[in-house]
């Protein structure tokens, strides 16, 4: 992890390293719920599927954790700038990634009730290539976190245009599999949900690069064109 900021006070510097890092724990645990959600699915794995159920609330209770952390060091330390920043990023950052760790349930969910279903023969591949890249996105962007890279922040934020194609693909394929055979609307419904929560993390995944870049930059990138941000900050055109 890049060190950011050295202060007068020692105590102040481990104390922004602490939350940072806290950040970092938190999402490791929504990186692997994501991972035995999707193994859950296609493997119809019960018990796995349980288990990313139950371990939703260590993520929340991260959460909780961190959020105290950054109200004690508002409330002790008066951060200005870009200290302030960045425990303005810390908490929307955890935010995103409570509901990561929420959307990775509601995959567990579904594969819990799709191990009771007859299985396809293409173990959902339809959106396994999605689950394997909004989770790579997800991944991609703690990476930036940790390196304050805006650039890599950035680069990962247009991941997401991929991930909605991907969706879009996929529900357009599994709304055929109702047309033509009835008996499959049960199942392709719930994996119509799980799709969704895969598209959802996606987006948080965005979130979290466009906090990094506020970090840095100072900037909220929010409702603006990728391409946009690409050329004022990074002075380069789109790709």
């Amino acid at each position: 992890m890049e060190p950011i900021h050295t202060h007068i006070s020692h105590q102040y510097n481990v104390e922004l390293e602490e939350i940072r890092s806290h950040v970092l724990q938190m999402g490791g645990l929504v990186e692997q719920q994501i991972e035995q959600a999707m193994i859950a699915l296609v493997k119809g794995d019960i018990a796995l599927g349980e288990a990313v159920i139950m371990n939703d609330t260590k993520v929340n209770r991260l959460e909780v954790t961190i959020d105290e952390e950054c109200n004690q060091i508002i409330a002790r330390r008066q951060p200005a700038a870009s200290d302030l920043r960045l425990v303005v990023a810390v908490i929307k950052t955890i935010t995103d990634l409570e509901r990561i760790g929420d959307e990775a349930e509601k995959i567990a969910r579904m594969a819990v009730r799709l191990a009771g279903e007859e299985r396809p023969k293409n173990n959902y591949a339809e959106i396994q290539v999605l689950g394997q890249h909004v989770r790579q996105m997800v991944h991609d962007a703690l990476d930036a976190f940790a390196r304050v890279d805006v650039e890599s922040a950035l680069l990962t934020a247009r991941e997401d245009r991929k991930a909605d194609q991907e969706y879009e693909g996929a529900i357009r394929q599994l709304i055929t599999y109702m047309m033509e055979d009835p008996r499959t609307i049960s199942r392709v419904l719930n994996v119509i949900w799980a799709a969704r929560a895969l598209e959802r993390i996606g987006d948080h995944a965005r979130n979290i690069c466009e906090y990094i870049i506020y970090f840095v930059k100072g900037k909220d990138i929010r409702h603006t064109s990728l391409d946009q941000v690409a050329q004022e900050i990074l002075g380069k055109e789109s790709s």
